[in-house]
């Protein structure tokens, strides 16, 4: 959103950082990936994200004009982060202020690069500058003090007859100081971008941050799952986009099961698939989503599905059947599973199996 020149910008008090050229490798921080900061419906979200869990709250609102920033937004910041750790190994000098080309980044996240998708940008943008973030995550005790929105500022640079020769944004301190720090950044599969759909692409960002490379992989309660996701999806329809996924096994380097618990819960497990190959540029050939905001495709959490599992006979809902599985979901902390109302070991938490990675 272009800003009035009575306006100070923050970009005259920062160096600029250029954008590099070249493929850089996907990174993600994972503060974003364990959390629902994101809308994960295409159509436009207004109702606030409110989430509590284990002494972390994030609370994430939009404005009516624009609707909350959604998880294909996001790819915004997943190139941003990919950049500045690709500088912190080159040993280059970064900062929140950054200046590159519309084709940079379009081509880097899997987009076309028309006109049509520069206009999606712009929106994108407008919706991460308009979103207002509110967490307890790195904020302390004083949290409801300081909120911030993805994006501080944007702005188009155009030749006097109008020609987009580049843009530049500010990213908030909250989120480049998450990048900074190492130990809260993941690298993803380039394959992400492909993801057509909101809960796959959560659901991968859930899968590399808690299952990581750990043999036996993750397991999540649904129901628990479904409120980690702030999805406006009703329970049934959430499940049942599950099993789809499940029947499809979209995620790239992660197979995904049903299963049930010694306690009759229904369960996902998130198990890693042996790496075949290196993967080292994404390819934008086959690329089968190319939107960052578009609303004629329906998505989970849309309120154009609000009765979609029900349009169907139960057969069909449950067509894949849950395995009986004896195994113990993760318990690590009560926020990454747990199960409201319910003490499934005594009182005491299930030990963790080992940091994700």
């Amino acid at each position: 959103m272009p800003r009035s020149r009575f306006q100070a910008s923050e970009r005259a008090t920062l160096d600029p950082f250029e954008a590099l050229a070249g493929d850089v490798p996907p990174r993600d921080q994972r503060d974003l990936m364990e959390r629902p900061f994101f809308s994960l419906a295409k159509a436009k979200r207004v109702k606030p994200i409110l989430y509590k869990a284990a002494g972390t709250e994030v609370q994430v609102y939009a404005v009516l004009e624009h609707g909350l920033a959604t998880i294909w937004d996001a790819d915004v910041l997943i190139w941003a982060a990919s950049h500045i750790v690709e500088a912190l190994d080159r040993g280059l000098p970064t900062s929140r202020f950054f200046r590159f080309t519309p084709y940079q980044l379009l081509t880097a996240i899997g987009r076309a690069t028309g006109n049509r998708e520069y206009q999606l940008l712009k929106g994108a943008l407008t919706r991460l500058q308009s979103t207002v973030v509110r967490t307890t995550i790195r904020h302390g005790e004083h949290w409801r003090r300081q909120q911030f929105s993805w994006i501080n500022e944007w702005e188009e640079l155009t030749t006097a007859s109008g020609r987009c020769e580049g843009m530049e944004f500010v990213l908030p301190d909250w989120f480049y100081q998450g990048v900074l720090d190492r130990r809260l950044v993941l690298t993803i599969d380039p394959a992400y971008f492909r993801l057509t759909g909101g809960i796959e692409r959560w659901l991968y960002r859930v899968a590399r941050k808690h299952a990581g490379r750990q043999p036996e992989g993750w397991r999540f309660d649904l129901r628990h799952l479904h409120a980690k996701s702030a999805s406006q999806a009703r329970f049934s329809d959430f499940a049942l986009d599950l099993r789809r996924i499940v029947a499809r096994q979209p995620l790239p380097g992660y197979a995904l099961s049903l299963e049930h618990d010694g306690d009759g819960r229904s369960l996902i497990a998130m198990r890693p698939m042996p790496l075949t190959a290196a993967v080292d540029k994404l390819g934008t050939s086959e690329v089968a989503y190319r939107d960052f905001g578009r609303t004629d495709n329906g998505t989970s959490g849309a309120s154009l599905s609000g009765l979609r599992a029900h349009a169907h006979p139960p057969e069909s809902q449950l067509s894949l059947e849950l395995r009986a599985d004896r195994r113990e979901s993760n318990f690590p902390n009560s926020e990454s599973n747990f199960v409201v109302g319910a003490d499934h070991n005594g009182g005491k938490r299930r030990p963790s199996r080992g940091r994700a990675s």
